[in-house]
């Protein structure tokens, strides 16, 4: 009777520790989001550096240095918006300010809410990369069938390491229409 006692002492044990795992896992799970945010603006990953103070800072422009940024676009699953960079290259000088811009149209009946979520290629280029303007800093709303040509002003650090010579920048639109509702 002992060993029955005993063995359910440790079963119920067993299943307290499993049910605090679950929470656990749930509560880092829950966390991540928020927690990867923070991660990225410190860190400049997934182009979130200098999101936060978004002011044109004067830079000395190297004419004697060429960069080639290549925009690359691309939906998350069924997002059901056209989207495109209007410029796929564009040669810069480090330090210099150029804006481009980027088209989405809604290809719905219904109101989307949706985000543009950068990164960079190679990764180390975020901290170098200095968006003063970008529809990625917010989520957009389109109306049923509504365009928008969104602009993206930045410019690359003079001091960007000198072995880079291409950056590629890539934007994923995902579709946040349900999580907008639901809050």
């Amino acid at each position: 009777m002992d060993d029955a006692l005993s063995l359910k002492q440790k079963n119920t044990k067993i299943v307290k520790i499993l049910v605090l795992v679950v929470i656990g896992m749930f509560g880092f799970g829950y966390a991540l989001v928020p927690l990867y945010d923070v991660l990225c603006d410190l860190t400049g990953l997934n182009g979130k550096a200098d999101t936060l103070a978004a002011k044109e800072v004067p830079y000395k422009v190297n004419m004697a240095r060429e960069i080639n940024v290549e925009f690359i676009t691309s939906l998350n699953e069924s997002t059901p918006i056209e989207f495109r960079a209007e410029t796929r290259q564009l040669k810069v000088h480090p330090g210099e300010y150029h804006t481009v811009y980027f088209y989405a149209k809604n290809m719905t009946d219904k109101v989307m809410d949706a985000t543009a979520i950068p990164s960079f290629s190679p990764g180390v280029v975020g901290e170098y990369f200095k968006k003063v303007e970008c529809f990625c800093f917010n989520q957009q709303t389109f109306k049923p069938g509504e365009s928008k040509r969104m602009p993206m002003r930045f410019a690359v650090k003079p001091d960007l390491p000198k072995d880079l010579k291409t950056i590629t920048l890539s934007y994923t639109f995902f579709d946040n229409t349900k999580a907008a509702v639901q809050k």
